[in-house]
């Protein structure tokens, strides 16, 4: 589900209440500075609370900044085995376990 939504969000078989929320990330991720309020409206009228829309704004700016952040400081990508390694411990574990 993931690549589809990817692809193209609006023929992904993502749900209608995650698709609005994706919707407003993408105006997000290109041009948060030109947002205007009613630009929520959508993700609210799906039925995201403020909240939630805070919260997803939250993680679109931190990864954006951490992939900058990489990116300008020369971090080495990680192999696919290793995000495999991280996912298998993050399901069992959480993001706490070691």
């Amino acid at each position: 589900m993931v690549w589809d939504v990817l692809r193209d969000l609006e023929s992904s078989p993502l749900d209608e209440k995650h698709k609005a929320l994706f919707r407003l990330v993408d105006r997000i991720n290109k041009g948060s500075a030109r947002l205007q309020p009613e630009d929520m409206q959508p993700a609210r009228a799906a039925g995201w609370t403020d909240e939630a829309i805070y919260f997803a704004i939250t993680v679109c700016a931190l990864f954006n900044f951490y992939n900058r952040w990489i990116d300008a400081s020369g971090v080495h990508a990680m192999s696919d085995e290793a995000h495999r390694e991280g996912g298998k411990r993050i399901a069992t574990q959480g993001y706490g376990g070691s």
